[in-house]
């Protein structure tokens, strides 16, 4: 019997050597099935099992071969090495430890022992930035750490939590569903992957695995921070919805405001809660207000199209004409759609009239103004700016005054006239086509010619 078992470890040998480490594995398993005694048939599995990358058998083996030969120096090489792979950083240690004990001039571990070193430093500097949020150093850190323990499942899992903090939960994910493949039961993978729901807006799915992991560990305190932060959240999101819908905006708008102070990470959650507070904000007269949210919502998703597009109505409300045309230029650019390029020549239009004159406002009527209001504004208006006037002003004084009478009477001589006002409302630039030769003092005269009493009659202003 012994025979054959050494006839398999030197075939395992063979197959070890030519690197096809599954031959070897399978060999050297039947010579251990043959004599379960040598700790020499469980240091060469555990060899095998290393360059597997199967660190955990491969641990399995090593300490089994040492309880059957406690002074086996190269098992306990074996241990420090797996050890050290799987971020056992006390382990490594006592390996280390006994390597030096069974042979004081052994150099099989100084690799390792400068290894665990500067893993105890990074494991230090991984925590102190862990502590103050700032996630990045800590998966940079972290892909240190895991080049000297890449078996290491709790440096892969906080790579992963870090990873959805910083909104990255895709690559989160793909760790997390690995760890699950090696491990089912792993109350951290099942924290992770409730965290990438939580941070992509899937609050019923987050809670469901955050109790998950609380089943299997009942004291995980992760889990139950962020089940009781999403049961809040979406219980908040819920609320505020409930409020808008029935037209409570101001309880609606306190509603989100609390519930953006939750979690500042969540940038999904956050620029919904943003958007719908905009939203409220453009219910209760907050444009200023609205544009703000709507800014923040595009700083964390400038692809929200939905934000773009009441930014650029609240623009449009604020006559900011301008700014309104490049939000729609730029949804546009998301989205082609006939709604979308209406709006977008909409706004040009308002920007183009903007750029005119507004004969309304100088006569200071409204847009639905009647023939006799246009009229009487024009009088009014007239009066207080006409030359005659300001006769004893400074020089500067009188030349502000004629521009205003001026403009005083190419207001009235458009609006006036039915077809120029139609073609004026309609954004035509009439004053380009019609107005280059006007005479505002033709104009005064004319109008208190047929207005105010005959050719001679005269006015006095009214100080």
């Amino acid at each position: 019997m012994l025979y054959i078992a050494e006839e398999k470890k030197k075939l395992g040998n063979d197959q070890y050597k030519a690197q096809n480490y599954q031959n070897a594995l399978k060999l050297y398993t039947d010579a251990i099935s043959l004599c379960p005694d040598s700790a020499a048939y469980y240091g060469n599995r555990a060899a095998c099992y290393m360059m597997l990358l199967n660190y955990n058998s491969a641990l399995t083996d090593a300490r089994h071969a040492i309880r059957i030969d406690p002074g086996f120096e190269k098992a306990y090489v074996r241990v420090a090495k797996c050890c050290l792979a799987l971020g056992d950083i006390i382990g490594t240690e006592q390996a280390i430890k006994t390597v030096m004990e069974l042979n004081s001039q052994s150099t099989a571990v100084s690799g390792e022992q400068t290894a665990v070193q500067k893993l105890r430093q990074l494991e230090a500097t991984i925590q102190s930035n862990y502590d103050t949020k700032a996630y990045r150093n800590v998966v940079y850190y972290l892909d240190s750490a895991l080049k000297l323990a890449p078996a290491c499942l709790k440096y892969r899992l906080l790579k992963a939590e870090c990873l959805a903090f910083l909104g990255r939960c895709d690559e989160a994910l793909d760790i997390a569903v690995g760890v699950m493949k090696l491990d089912s039961t792993s109350a951290d993978a099942i924290y992770v992957r409730g965290l990438c729901l939580y941070y992509t807006d899937n609050l019923e799915k987050g809670i469901l695995h955050f109790e998950r992991a609380l089943t299997l560990d009942p004291d995980h305190y992760k889990s139950k921070q962020m089940r009781s932060k999403c049961k809040q959240l979406k219980e908040m999101k819920e609320n505020g919805n409930m409020l808008f819908k029935s037209g409570r905006y101001r309880e609606a708008h306190v509603i989100y405001t609390d519930a953006l102070k939750i979690d500042e990470h969540n940038k999904d959650i956050n620029s919904k809660l943003l958007y719908n507070r905009a939203l409220v904000n453009t219910r209760i007269g907050n444009l200023r207000e609205a544009v703000t949210d709507c800014n923040r919502v595009l700083e964390l998703n400038s692809q929200y199209l939905k934000a773009l597009l009441l930014r650029a109505r609240c623009h449009n409300d604020l006559e900011k004409f301008e700014e309104a045309v490049a939000d729609y230029e730029t949804a546009l650019n998301l989205e082609k759609t006939p709604e979308i390029k209406k709006l977008l020549r909409d706004a040009k239009f308002a920007l183009k009239k903007s750029k005119r004159k507004d004969y309304y406002k100088i006569l200071g009527i409204g847009r639905n103004a009647s023939d006799d209001e246009i009229k009487k504004a024009y009088r009014k208006k007239a009066l207080v700016h006409h030359p005659d006037r300001h006769a004893n002003s400074s020089a500067e004084e009188r030349k502000e005054e004629e521009l205003k009478f001026k403009e005083v009477g190419e207001a009235y001589a458009i609006l006036s006239d039915a077809r120029k006002k139609q073609r004026y409302d309609s954004g035509q630039d009439i004053e380009e086509q019609e107005q280059a030769d006007f005479d505002p003092n033709q104009m005064f005269r004319s109008f208190f010619q047929f207005n105010g009493g005959g050719r001679n009659s005269s006015f006095n202003f009214e100080f």
